[in-house]
């Protein structure tokens, strides 16, 4: 009957998330890179996002941006709901972008068609932008006077666009190597990089920054040849040359629309394992990994991941890479563990290098494993993506899943089911019964984290394999190249078997874990043997009340010649129901940061020390997550988390802790990191 516990979860543990960043995205949303080793062969879920929810940062300048730009005014961070999602009112055709990159600053060079949602709409036009100075603003090819837009701390507005479509141009300047956000484009060890999942492209040039608007982008990079000889971006290389002044250029086209969120750009020092990938097709598909060159040896494993992760997609789910080149970036100091911007992935070195000498069997499983996850957003994620990120598990949860499914299949899938149910019961139980219990689709977010892959299992569960793969064919057939739904998805998997499953959407709006009560009996007259199930979902958060929960079963009877009995009927609220086996087997499988991080982190984790009578442990704990939401707020936010249980403390600790929680939510200019993380555990 264990089997039917590890149906109970409708999530795994949240990135980018990120969400992701996101935030994964994403975002979210998420675990350290201790935790990746930790989840035992062949492979964890994966973080993300959000957040995405991934917690690797690195080490960059911390001077102040130069005064000509205009610091965001962190006013006191704003729910969001979903309830209230509005359609964009107008749309993006393309974008092409130019980087000109600096020493001191990078100018970047924004080209966009755009045209109304709907036709002679003549609304005001408002696009993101963050940490951000304008230096010229064209429509049709018309500079702009001041009186035509606003621009403030985080908006740019055009009062009265045109009423049709019309190209939008706007030059911005920005400062990568003083950006210690990490979000957007920054420069540390030497590269340049980027992380845009899930408001980061906002950083970078104004614009629509949200997951439903979709472009084909072109980007066109220049710099030194000397400092950065690798010059990459989404999609495929169709033109590169040399400048004047020991500079050269690069540009790529990416023909599949895609958010923002998923855009990327590496430039810098770098070399390349190089390999190729047949597709099912018959087309030839380039794979690169791109490391430092002191690490390139180090990187046959994650090329090997790669190709067979390619393979197993294809042969599971139908799903063919798409372009002519797949490129993977590897560097020791990237913000997140890993980010699946189209034909771009950008990872966090741990997730990528191991070498016999140092690396053990779990380095090994977890790079087989995150390098699936990533490779396989290029269709749960991006081709597909969601409408906005109250949706963050239509793609983290499903993707997670997906990875879950490749480690098994390229593993031992008993080791890895057992490996997924401890995490969820070392992580995600304990948060579904505290202050920060969510929904897989909350109602409402500041910042979002990822769950869902038990979702998604218990369609496979529900459907059967073939029942799911028909879901996942109408999904991708309707819905290529769109930002979707939670509902999408269902419906998908609804119309492609023909399925009443109307109560399953529970599972996408309730918090918590339920519980499942099962009573056996056996009578020896009658020969039966009957099994009685209630369940029960515990009040949350927001969630007092709770309705029954739609929760698949799986169970088995052996006669006393060993062989399985047929199960015949079955009583639903006293109703008796006759039903048969269709004979289509029934899978009963349910269900990162930096030095200063694991530090403090560690220092969290000694009873003596951080509980300390006198509150110093707690004042110290503060500190620091005031000092470091300023230059990372995903880590900050992760580090406060150590005060959610503090009403569990004696009384005199309760009142030290609490003191923590609301001194940092005082702070000034708190991030929407911290500020959700903080409140939460106060209110609780």
């Amino acid at each position: 009957m264990p089997d039917a516990i590890f149906q109970l979860r409708a999530s795994c543990r949240g990135t980018r998330y990120s969400v992701k960043n996101i935030f994964r995205y994403r975002q979210l949303f998420c675990s350290e890179i201790t935790d990746w080793r930790n989840r035992q062969l062949p492979y964890y879920s994966l973080p993300r996002a959000t957040n995405i929810g991934r917690r690797l940062i690195c080490s960059v300048a911390t001077e102040p941006v130069p005064k000509q730009v205009e610091e965001s005014i962190m006013d006191t961070p704003k729910e969001i709901f979903l309830k209230d999602y509005k359609q964009p009112n107008y749309l993006f055709e393309t974008v092409n972008l130019k980087f000109t990159l600096g020493e001191e600053k990078t100018i970047v060079s924004s080209k966009i068609v755009v045209y109304p949602r709907l036709e002679g709409s003549s609304s005001p036009l408002v696009l993101d932008g963050v940490d951000l100075k304008l230096i010229s603003l064209k429509v049709d090819g018309k500079e702009l006077k001041e009186d035509d837009f606003l621009v403030d701390s985080r908006h740019l507005t055009l009062s009265s666009p045109p009423s049709g479509k019309f190209t939008l141009e706007i030059i911005t300047e920005i400062y990568p190597q003083k950006n210690t956000s990490l979000e957007g484009l920054y420069k540390s060890s030497g590269n340049f990089c980027t992380q845009c999942e899930a408001e980061g492209f906002r950083k970078i040039t104004f614009y629509q920054d949200r997951p439903d608007i979709m472009a084909r982008y072109t980007c066109h990079i220049e710099a030194d040849k000397s400092l950065y000889p690798v010059l990459l971006s989404n999609g495929n290389l169709i033109e590169q040359g040399e400048l004047e002044g020991n500079k050269h250029y690069a540009i790529w086209e990416d023909p599949f629309v895609k958010p923002s969120y998923l855009f990327a750009l590496v430039a810098g020092q770098l070399e390349s394992r190089d390999d190729t990938f047949v597709t099912h097709s018959g087309r030839k598909v380039s794979l690169r990994i791109w490391t430092p060159a002191q690490d390139l040896p180090k990187t046959a494993h994650a090329m090997y991941s790669l190709k067979a992760a390619m393979k197993w997609d294809e042969d599971v789910f139908g799903l063919e890479y798409d372009l002519d080149l797949f490129n993977i970036v590897a560097v020791p100091d990237f913000n997140m563990g890993a980010m699946e911007n189209k034909s771009l992935n950008i990872f966090n070195s741990k997730l990528v290098l191991a070498s016999p000498e140092t690396a053990t069997d779990a380095d090994y499983a977890a790079i087989l494993g995150v390098i699936g996850h990533e490779y396989f957003h290029n269709w749960t994620g991006n081709r597909v993506t969601c409408r906005d990120w109250f949706q963050l598990s239509l793609k983290e949860g499903l993707t997670v899943f997906r990875d879950q499914e490749f480690s098994s299949d390229m593993g031992s899938r008993t080791v890895k089911r057992i490996a997924d149910v401890s995490t969820l019961r070392t992580y995600q139980f304990p948060q579904d019964a505290g202050p920060m219990a969510h929904p897989v689709r909350p109602h409402s977010y500041i910042k979002v984290y990822e769950k869902g892959a038990e979702v998604v299992r218990m369609y496979k569960t529900l459907l059967g394999a073939s029942g799911f793969r028909k879901g996942m064919d109408l999904y991708f057939k309707r819905h290529d190249g769109q930002a979707v739904t939670c509902e999408d998805f269902f419906a998908a998997m609804r119309d492609a078997n023909g399925a009443d499953m109307s109560n399953f959407l529970l599972w996408y709006s309730q918090a918590g874990t339920p519980r499942l009560n099962v009573v056996s009996a056996y009578d020896a007259q009658a020969k039966t043997f009957s099994l009685k199930f209630s369940q029960e979902v515990p009040p949350s958060p927001g969630q007092p009340v709770k309705e029954p929960m739609f929760i698949p079963v799986a169970l088995g009877l052996l006669g006393s010649n060993g062989k399985d009995m047929p199960l015949s009927s079955v009583y639903h609220d006293g109703k008796l129901e006759s039903f048969a086996n269709n004979g289509q087997p029934v899978y009963t499988t349910v269900l990162r940061v930096t030095k200063v991080y694991s530090l403090v982190g560690g220092f969290c984790r000694s009873p003596v020390n951080f509980h300390a009578k006198d509150g110093s442990g707690y004042k110290f704990l503060g500190e620091m997550v005031v000092q470091l939401d300023k230059l990372n707020p995903q880590v900050a936010s992760r580090m406060v988390s150590s005060f959610s249980r503090w009403k569990r403390y004696d009384e005199t600790r309760q009142n030290l802790a609490k003191a923590q929680l609301e001194m940092i939510l005082a702070a000034n200019g708190l991030s929407e990191n911290v500020f959700e993380i903080a409140s939460k555990s106060l209110a609780a």
